[in-house]
């Protein structure tokens, strides 16, 4: 099974390109991202723990997409601070996720890091104890740093039942490259756009980072990679998650990733279709209705 979606879903510069606007009355942007999707990845839980019933909520959103899955990051005190954190910080940090995993909804936890974090004793160390702090959940970790790339690390992933996710970023000294890397039954890809000017620029904020649409040439060898990742005899699943949010550039790459996977057109929101119609040309049908939710 290989699941394609978008990280986020409430995303002001989303209405327009991605949601109808104005919306319907009682309008869902997770609900509507559920007719195309059938993932996405859950952005808020990086910032700040989520409670139990917010996660079931969700879940009760899209009730009527069986086959839909979530994926969520991991909180960010746990993986961006360097200083030590107690049991009652890892049980806010697993709370949402156990909910999810309880409703049968969880796909993946993204345990993510930043370049600046380098392989090394210390850092090994932090992420062994995270890691058995939150056994029980499918873990995938996302390093941007390539000391990661050495076989060393693949094989204490694999030994602990860790995904391993591939990137796509801007590459610069030191950044970790393309791969399509299996280590447990859960595959991951994330593709962050290639948006080498704003990347690390002092002062360039979110959107800057993150402005970046893929040609259907840049995305090719992606689909290649996921397909590999897929045959890798451990893994069931494959969860690709395009990052490239600004503006719904995450929406209209995800659809054309699917398209590709899938060796057909897919269906997609007519009003992404209007914004990004050269891109999209080739891979979806437009449909010509709104949904009602």
């Amino acid at each position: 099974m290989i699941r394609v979606g978008p990280a986020g879903w409430d995303y002001r510069d989303w209405r327009g390109p991605v949601y109808p606007r104005p919306a319907p009355r009682g309008f869902d942007p997770l609900a509507y991202l559920a007719r195309w999707f059938d993932a996405v990845e859950i952005d808020s839980t990086f910032y700040r723990p989520q409670r139990p019933e917010v996660a079931r909520a969700w879940c009760d959103r899209i009730a009527d997409r069986p086959s839909f899955r979530f994926t969520a990051k991991l909180w960010g005190r746990l993986t961006h601070e360097r200083r030590g954190y107690g049991v009652a910080e890892v049980e806010a940090a697993r709370a949402a996720l156990d909910a999810l995993g309880e409703r049968g909804r969880l796909g993946a936890v993204l345990v993510q890091f930043p370049w600046s974090f380098k392989r090394d004793e210390a850092a090994l160390e932090w992420l062994r104890d995270l890691f058995s702090a939150l056994a029980g959940l499918p873990l995938v970790l996302e390093v941007r740093h390539a000391s990661w790339n050495v076989p060393e690390t693949y094989a204490e992933l694999a030994e602990r039942g860790v995904g391993f996710v591939n990137v796509d970023q801007p590459l610069f000294r030191g950044s970790l490259g393309p791969s399509a890397v299996a280590t447990a039954g859960v595959g991951y890809v994330r593709v962050h756009g290639r948006n080498h000017r704003d990347w690390f620029r002092e002062g360039a904020g979110r959107d800057a980072r993150y402005d970046y649409l893929y040609t259907a040439a840049e995305l090719a060898p992606w689909a290649e990679r996921v397909r590999a990742v897929a045959r890798a005899p451990r893994v069931a699943e494959v969860f690709v998650v395009t990052n490239n949010h600004f503006e719904g550039q995450a929406a209209a790459n995800a659809l054309m990733l699917r398209s590709m996977l899938e060796q057909r057109r897919v269906e997609a929101p007519p009003q992404l279709v209007e914004r990004y119609r050269a891109a999209l040309d080739p891979f979806v049908n437009a449909q010509l209705e709104l949904p009602s939710r």
